[in-house]
């Protein structure tokens, strides 16, 4: 039976993503001869041909193609393995990296995480703000251990806890229509108003811009409270977190013009860590925290409040 070591199976899997044996070497800071020899021995040992030598470039041998499927699996677990494995000798983690997304409440999801660190004064908790994609980009790069925003469902890299519902309303400011604010407004009534977006904070945006009236005048901001404070001053319109814009709704100092034509939508806020990854104790403390403690939003949050129809005889 083939007795192959774990370093054997690095070489062979660095040779295929490098195209070649100096690449390999290159990759796994080791020298050519090295890595030459590990493939080799891997080869006898399997009695097999894993690499095709009599190009320019080596490359995958039929048997070599779908020996190298398993083996990036074998490298894979073992890489969470050995995490794993840290995480345990380190003990309780030093420190959790959570990203805050646009769509997240702040106050009642601080409270949440607030009265959970108090609790592990040994686990600095590292805040950070991303907007629209850029929560997503941050926990699949690993460059957070959970994220609070929504999250798209079908990417089975990411597992996730449901925190309630948001609302996105369309609104605008008390005289910036130059029409009436009701159900029937449509895009093209809407084109020559200065739009408002927010920006996504993503190094390699995954999404196209949601709700963008082709052709209109268009202005960016970091986040929604920037958004929420044009509008306000009648400098633009657009769709913004009922959480945000409550109490102007009610007092009239900000008005929906949902309707047919901009029905808002609702999103789901979510907590979301990796599928794929190992998590220490704390981290599994604070999932199974969250998932005690959800809904985190009421539910009329989650509801976009239309604006009033136009009265009989009106355009």
């Amino acid at each position: 039976m083939p007795n192959f070591t774990l370093h054997e199976l690095q070489c062979f899997n660095a040779v295929v993503r490098g195209g070649g044996f100096q690449a390999a070497a290159d990759l796994l800071h080791r020298s050519h001869p090295s890595v030459f020899a590990a493939v080799a021995k891997l080869e006898r040992q399997l009695g097999l041909d894993l690499l095709d030598r009599s190009g320019y470039r080596v490359q995958l041998t039929e048997a070599g193609h779908a020996f190298h499927r398993k083996v990036r699996v074998l490298l894979h677990d073992t890489e969470e393995l050995q995490t794993y494995a840290a995480q345990l000798a380190m003990g309780e983690e030093a420190e959790l990296r959570v990203v805050l997304g646009d769509l997240c409440p702040l106050p009642p999801v601080l409270e949440i995480l607030g009265s959970f660190f108090a609790q592990r004064p040994q686990t600095r908790l590292h805040l950070l703000f991303e907007t629209v994609t850029g929560p997503w980009e941050r926990l699949l790069e690993d460059e957070a251990d959970l994220i609070v925003h929504r999250v798209p469902k079908s990417d089975m890299r990411m597992e996730w806890i449901g925190l309630g519902r948001v609302a996105l309303v369309p609104v605008v400011a008390p005289g910036f229509l130059p029409f009436p604010p009701d159900t029937g407004i449509t895009p093209q009534r809407m084109q020559a108003l200065t739009q408002c977006v927010v920006r996504d904070s993503a190094r390699h945006p995954s999404e196209q811009g949601h709700f963008l009236i082709e052709g209109a005048p268009r202005t960016s901001v970091p986040d929604h409270l920037m958004k929420k404070e044009l509008i306000l001053h009648g400098m633009a319109w657009g769709h913004v977190p009922r959480f945000m814009i409550e109490t102007e709704l009610r007092n009239g100092s900000l008005i929906s013009i949902a309707g047919r034509h901009f029905p808002g939508v609702v999103e789901e806020l979510s907590a979301a860590r990796r599928r794929d990854r190992p998590h220490g104790p704390v981290a599994d403390q604070l999932w199974d925290f969250l998932a005690r403690h959800t809904p985190v939003l009421k539910p009329t949050l989650g509801r976009v409040p239309k604006a009033k129809k136009a009265p009989e005889g009106d355009s």
